[in-house]
């Protein structure tokens, strides 16, 4: 059995790894300060809109890592149902949301979130990540696909495990701060002013 302190060194260690900003390195690199471009806001559909699909592509995959690694390690050495496991996940996702490294202004969570719900329930990150793909495609509009694709997400690991497993209240609690960084762009969407990406 792993030692008491592994647990909160594994979150701590997420939340760490989850506020490592690829989209503002990468924008840095490139000499522009996303927090002044586009939607200010440093996620890849920003990265996309300023820089390049490309980057953009790029940012996404290195932001879902930054979920599924963290997790994917605690998973390693403490198991599925330890409580610290999940907490792990959801740190990983506030790390990305609330970067200790970037003064705590980061990106909405989304592909964070995929990357930890791949890896904890592969079937419902997989319809997550099909429902964001299917409503942005419609809607053209990510931030409509990440809400669902967070509820989608949700839904189907607390239809398979249950709402009072752990990863059924890991992911809940990802949900719930996916669509709290999306506040801004519930107001716009219901005010019809939300633009594409």
């Amino acid at each position: 059995m792993p030692p008491s302190w592994i647990g909160p060194a594994l979150a701590i260690i997420a939340y760490l790894v989850g506020s490592i900003s690829f989209a503002l390195l990468i924008a840095r690199r490139k000499g522009i300060d996303l927090y002044g471009e586009g939607s200010g806001n440093p996620g890849a559909t920003n990265v996309g809109r300023v820089i390049g699909k490309k980057e953009g592509r790029v940012v996404l995959l290195l932001d879902a890592l930054k979920g599924a690694l963290p997790y994917g390690a605690a998973l390693l050495v403490l198991g599925r149902d330890d409580v610290w496991t999940a907490v792990c996940g959801v740190a990983a996702v506030v790390g990305h949301c609330l970067p200790v490294w970037h003064r705590f202004r980061g990106g909405k969570g989304a592909a964070t979130a995929a990357g930890v719900m791949l890896v904890a329930q592969p079937i419902a990150g997989i319809a997550a990540v099909a429902g964001y793909l299917v409503l942005k495609r419609i809607t053209r509009r990510a931030s409509v696909g990440s809400l669902v694709g967070a509820v989608i997400g949700a839904a189907i690991v607390v239809a398979l495990e249950g709402a009072r497993s752990m990863v059924g209240m890991m992911t809940i609690a990802i949900a719930i701060v996916v669509w709290l960084r999306h506040a801004d762009n519930l107001v716009r969407l219901a005010r019809g002013e939300e633009p594409p990406s």
